[in-house]
């Protein structure tokens, strides 16, 4: 059953692109995370090594599911992916937990959000998470329908499900922006 099926996210945008993944383990979200993970570097790295291109200004991905739909687990993939060798604490209770990472162009800065026990938009706000966001940062946000409409448009909304019996998942990917779209198609 959905956590407050009343606090759905509703579409934010126009949708660019959608892509559907089934997962039949541990394993493939896993490997899933790792290839969403070379996208985000290398978008971030055509920004930045392209004179004619924007530079890479962050990017928001929502991520969405009851739990234990494989949320973190993705998150830490992730993680893993783009070189992080040290320990990923799920931020429950944290709320946040940051992490630099180094590549060849410079820092990027990621930073791991759980709204779960979040009862009210308003304690987002509260908070102070915006600065987060405005960074230039890859912000990671389980839980977002829990901040309501104070994320904005994110570039990606992942919404994950388990499916069927086992360690099946299915994840619907959303690319609201164009820098979404570039890495969901390299994923």
């Amino acid at each position: 059953m959905p956590d407050h099926p009343d606090r759905a996210i509703a579409p934010p945008a126009e949708v660019l692109l959608e892509r559907v993944f089934s997962f039949a383990d541990e394993a493939a979200t896993l490997a899933f995370g790792e290839r969403f993970a070379r996208a985000i570097e290398s978008v971030a790295v055509a920004h930045d090594g392209n004179a004619n291109a924007q530079a890479f200004h962050g990017l928001q991905v929502q991520l969405v599911g009851d739990l234990g739909a494989g949320k973190t687990t993705l998150v830490r993939a992730t993680l893993r992916g783009l070189g992080h060798t040290g320990r990923v604490r799920s931020p429950t209770y944290t709320l946040v937990e940051p992490y630099v990472l180094e590549r060849p162009t410079g820092e990027l800065a990621l930073y791991h959000f759980d709204l779960y026990r979040f009862t009210d938009p308003a304690e987002w706000a509260d908070a102070g998470f915006r600065e987060y966001f405005d960074s230039g940062a890859v912000c990671l946000v389980e839980w977002p329908q829990r901040a309501g409409a104070l994320l904005g448009v994110p570039d990606l909304v992942f919404s994950l499900d388990l499916a069927g019996e086992g360690d099946g998942r299915t994840l619907v990917a959303q690319a609201y922006s164009e820098t979404g779209k570039a890495c969901l198609e390299r994923c």
